[in-house]
């Protein structure tokens, strides 16, 4: 297991939904956080439920952490969460603007509670004049430019991962922990925000640089004109796809070598990376000539000869199966709510010795409910009693002993 945990001893209490805010959360849970998750009495959180693109999203980024089942609207679960406040190092919440402060959550009210309170609130936008609007991953991919620098010429499209989102949320952990580490020196602590338009925004600064630089409009990626001669995706004659980079003179000459071309290596035309850009006309069909009559895994091992950058064209489905992942010791072996084992991605650094790896499953509805109120509010068992058969909170135990991650 390593040593102890980078984060351990830290408190979070996580008011989130769909993949920002729970994002947030997975990277201070896997650094070793307590990260309790406050759920809506009595059924949890509804992304549990979510079908098509959301059906992994609780499994995911939910590890690591506990759950709490409470309806934060009642005087009975305003008590539950005033008395966790002052327990609390970091608190993460991204619901719509406004609705922490109506439920009366809001920073100014708790950091009177605890002082030392880090509030983290993850919204659609910073400061400014969309500030109260609410947004969505693919709305800030379209009002920032990266759907349109993704698509073709007049088909914007948007990534094909929440990308904004958890980028959003990893920016928010971090935010969260400069604050942590402030509040060393001053013992106070304080609010830090993160927007997904801004984060878009970020993301999209270097074509924003390009722009001010050439004072061009910037053409969408599958339009724009690479830096590179032989940079793009190749049919082989077996139906398969390989993207190949020849980023370099020195790689050029590895690249002709290793497949053969000494014809295309002698011809002086061809030396530098300017003169093979100029001759693309004749020199990409040529290329393509060629790959049409190779096999995929014929053109990857020659390229990892040459030592030059490529990639076979891969599905979500094959991750499962890489060996870099799989013997790197980047995926974690998981249970998923049916039971059945799989593997999904480990938080992606290295930190000394520590192993960021697994150590609870996505909790079921209200598997910490009881753990909690008896641990850190101080309720017993008889209270407890009374509070789930009210419904103001819920507990693992009395939802029939069904795994509480979906429907």
């Amino acid at each position: 297991m390593g040593d102890a945990f980078p984060l351990a001893g830290i408190r979070v209490l996580e008011f989130t939904h769909a993949v920002m805010g729970p994002a947030a959360g997975l990277v201070l849970a896997d650094l070793g956080a307590e990260v309790i998750r406050i759920e809506p009495a009595p059924e949890g959180d509804p992304t549990r439920r979510l079908k098509g693109f959301g059906t992994g999203y609780y499994t995911f980024y939910n590890r690591n952490k506990k759950s709490l089942v409470v309806n934060i609207k009642t005087d009975e679960g305003r008590a539950i969460i005033h008395a966790l406040i002052p327990q609390t190092d970091i608190l993460i919440e991204n619901f719509a603007p406004g609705t922490m402060e109506r439920l009366g959550y809001g920073y100014e009210t708790l950091c009177e509670l605890n002082p030392r309170l880090i509030y983290c609130t993850l919204k659609g936008f910073m400061s400014g004049p969309y500030e109260k609007r609410p947004a969505l991953d693919e709305v800030v991919q379209m009002m920032s430019g990266l759907a349109y620098m993704t698509g073709p010429p007049g088909q914007p499209l948007r990534a094909g991962a929440s990308i904004v989102d958890i980028m959003g949320g990893t920016f928010g952990a971090l935010a969260a922990l400069v604050a942590l580490r402030e509040r060393d020196q001053t013992g106070k602590g304080m609010y830090v925000k993160n927007g997904l338009f801004e984060t878009a925004a970020f993301i999209m600064g270097q074509h924003m640089a390009y722009a001010a630089i050439s004072q061009e409009l910037v053409p969408p990626m599958p339009a724009r004109v690479s830096a590179w001669a032989i940079y793009r995706v190749f049919e082989t004659g077996d139906g398969g796809q390989v993207f190949v980079g020849v980023t370099s003179d020195k790689h050029w000459e590895q690249f002709c070598r290793a497949f053969g071309r000494e014809d295309l290596l002698a011809d002086d035309t061809l030396a530098t990376n300017s003169q093979r850009i100029s001759a693309r006309d004749r020199l990409l069909p040529e290329l393509e000539t060629m790959f049409a009559r190779m096999t995929k895994e014929e053109v990857i091992h020659l390229c990892d000869e040459a030592g030059i950058p490529f990639s076979p064209i891969a599905r979500t489905e094959d991750l499962f199966d890489d060996p870099q992942l799989n013997e790197g010791g980047s995926l974690l072996e998981v249970t998923l709510p049916d039971g059945r084992a799989t593997k999904l991605p480990r938080l992606p650094m290295l930190i000394g010795t520590h192993d960021l790896g697994l150590r609870n499953e996505a909790p079921q509805v209200g598997e910490h409910t009881r753990e909690i109120l008896q641990t850190l509010v101080g309720y017993n068992a008889e209270q407890i009693q009374k509070l789930i058969d009210t419904e103001i909170v819920t507990a693992a135990e009395d939802n029939g002993g069904k795994p509480g991650r979906t429907a």
